[in-house]
């Protein structure tokens, strides 16, 4: 049976030593007005070293990743109340908004692939697709890139398994659900302390 098109970004499944994903996350905080939307889903990376800002991870870029957003807060510059929201929309003048980001490097995603995965493509590294998400639901529409696959240490997740989804497990099929890890996380790594 072909795999299910499911566009969802990285939704945490468990931690790599087997044991239960319990909702942990951490509170970071996105510059005023950053023109840039994030999706629940979404990989974050540090900004301008100094700021204390995260931002969107764009693909294609070395930069470590901090986690996976989940959800902001942020005062509406426009009506005064306090805003909870499951993404970020962009260019929103608040000096109060707080990303909350699944951030422990031994958590496991699972991720869309938008190629043919293969048995053989377990443990290789590989980008994300650059698209946004959806603003009706909030929840990104990232992919795993299976053009962009490899070796190469700066592609930002590395493939486990395949998921045990019946809908979404068919080997050699587009659009199987990945297990991964963030490869290159900026508390998983002895990198050095900057942003972009």
């Amino acid at each position: 049976m072909a795999n299910t098109e499911q566009k969802f970004g990285l939704r945490p499944v468990r931690l790599l030593d087997g044991s239960p994903f319990i909702n942990a996350q951490n509170r970071y905080r996105i510059a005023s007005n950053d023109g840039t939307a994030i999706f629940q889903g979404d990989m974050v990376i540090p900004v301008q070293t100094g700021t204390g800002y995260v931002a969107r991870h764009a693909p294609n870029t070395s930069y470590a990743v901090v986690g996976v957003f989940n959800g902001c807060f942020y005062t509406d510059p426009t009506t005064q109340k306090p805003t909870f929201k499951n993404y970020y929309p962009g260019s929103i003048a608040a000096s109060d908004i707080i990303a909350h980001v699944i951030d422990a490097p031994e958590t496991v995603y699972k991720i869309n692939s938008d190629g043919a995965f293969a048995l053989a493509d377990i443990f290789k590294n590989f980008s994300v697709t650059n698209v946004s998400g959806s603003t009706t639901t909030g929840i990104s529409e990232t992919q795993l890139d299976y053009s962009v696959s490899g070796t190469n240490a700066s592609y930002m997740l590395q493939a486990i398994d395949i998921s045990q989804n019946p809908d979404n497990d068919e080997f050699g099929a587009a659009n199987a659900n990945i297990l991964c890890r963030i490869n290159r996380h900026f508390y998983g790594y002895a990198g050095a302390g900057t942003g972009l």
